[in-house]
Formats: structure tokens, C-alpha cells, sequence
């Protein structure tokens, strides 16, 4: 691995050279993105490639995010002090720590054993310490979690789950990234009143498909 001099140098770059050209000026992010070191969450044989703009494979066939995409989501879901969070698939504990940086608890759902394990290690490693990590399907019903401020699913879906809509507070927000190839969007959703929400869809983006979510009917009527 780099010396820390090179790391630094290297997380710098990142943010300057992949984050603020993709529109990420929010220095509450900017700052999350120096603080949590992405290189902590990535698995040893990807390490020289924390800073990379590209996915990167975790075990399990899952996969981590670029660093823009989760820079992005953080900025559009502007997470409180306050707020409880939802989120749905915690691959390596990337995004998982960078929405503890700034919420009052994390409730993070995975379906693979061996994913829950690396997060909860990561996690810990890093002095994360308002996050539960949970063992668990997230296409299921998961109403016994209670209401969140904050629902990120960090893989994408063909379309937001109605039953996790129904677990937002008012005012809450959930982020998504919902299409089918070759056409998806990132997609928050904002509970705004009883029973009502607006959707905005700011930009495109692609990201691997979340564990047992339905699909899109491929029926033509």
C-alpha cells in the first residue's frame, strides 16, 4: 500500500479530480469524503484501488460503489444529527460509516453473512460505533425496524419498494438508483405529507442490482 503520504495525496485527488467535477460542492460531504478513509473499507487485494473512479468487487459477488456515487447520494439525502437511517445492503461499510459520520443511529441490513462479518470489522476498526448491523433479507418486510428519517438502498432496483416508502417519517428521504439496463436514475424520494411523496430523479448512473428486489415485468400488453 501507499505511504501515507501518497494515501493523503491520493484522497485528495479523488476529490478534486472524480467528486467536485460530478457536482458534489456540499463541504459537509467534502469533508465526510477526508474523514472516512475509503481505504479502510476496501478489501486488501483492491486497496491500491480505494481512490479509483470504478465499482469494486467485494465477496459474495457484491460490489462497492464508486466514490462519486456515494459522494453524490450523501449530498442528496443531507443527513442529520437527529435522524435514524435505514440501509439496505452494507456491502464493505463505506456508505455505512459515512451515514453514521453524520446520523444519530444506523440500522444497516445484509443478506450475506460473510458482508455482515466485514462491515462489522470494518466498522469497529474505524471507532464506528452508532451503527447495528443486521443479518437480513431487505426485499422483506422489515415494518418491526420501526419509522427512519433516512432509507438508502445502495444497490439499484427496478422500482422503490411501496412498503419502504411506508417506513419514512414525514419529512424523510429515501435514496435509490431505480431502472433497468441500459436506463437508471438516481431516485429521492420525499415523504411530504399523509401518504404524499415527490420523487426527483437528478442524474444517471448505473450500480449493480440489490439481492431479491421484483423485476420488471417483461410482459408487453
Amino acid at each position: 500500500m501507499s505511504t501515507p503520504l501518497n494515501i493523503a495525496q491520493a484522497r485528495f485527488n479523488m476529490i478534486e479530480q472524480q467528486i467536485r467535477p460530478w457536482d458534489v460542492h456540499d463541504p459537509v460531504v467534502l469533508a465526510m469524503l477526508d474523514h472516512v478513509k475509503r481505504e479502510d473499507f476496501v478489501p486488501e487485494a483492491q486497496r491500491a484501488l480505494a481512490f479509483v473512479d470504478m465499482e469494486l468487487p467485494l465477496p459474495d459477488g457484491q460490489t462497492m460503489l464508486q466514490p462519486k456515487v456515494v459522494a453524490r447520494l450523501m449530498q442528496e439525502l443531507k443527513v442529520q444529527p437527529h435522524e435514524r437511517v435505514l440501509e439496505i445492503g452494507a456491502g464493505s461499510g463505506y456508505l455505512t460509516a459515512m451515514l453514521a459520520s453524520c446520523a444519530k443511529q444506523v440500522v444497516s441490513l445484509e443478506i450475506s453473512p460473510t458482508l455482515v462479518a466485514l462491515t462489522q470489522a470494518n466498522l469497529k476498526r474505524a471507532g464506528v460505533s452508532n451503527v447495528e448491523v443486521r443479518q437480513a433479507d431487505g426485499s422483506k418486510d422489515q415494518s418491526a425496524l420501526g419509522a427512519f428519517d433516512v432509507i438508502v438502498l445502495s444497490g439499484s432496483v427496478a422500482s422503490v419498494p411501496p412498503e419502504l416508502l411506508s417506513q419514512l417519517k414525514q419529512g424523510g428521504r429515501l435514496a435509490a438508483i431505480v431502472g433497468d439496463e441500459p436506463v437508471m436514475r438516481a431516485t429521492i424520494v420525499t415523504h411530504t405529507g399523509d401518504k404524499q411523496f415527490s420523487t426527483r430523479q437528478p442524474w444517471d448512473v448505473h450500480a449493480p442490482r440489490l439481492v431479491n428486489f421484483a423485476e420488471t415485468s417483461a410482459f408487453q400488453f
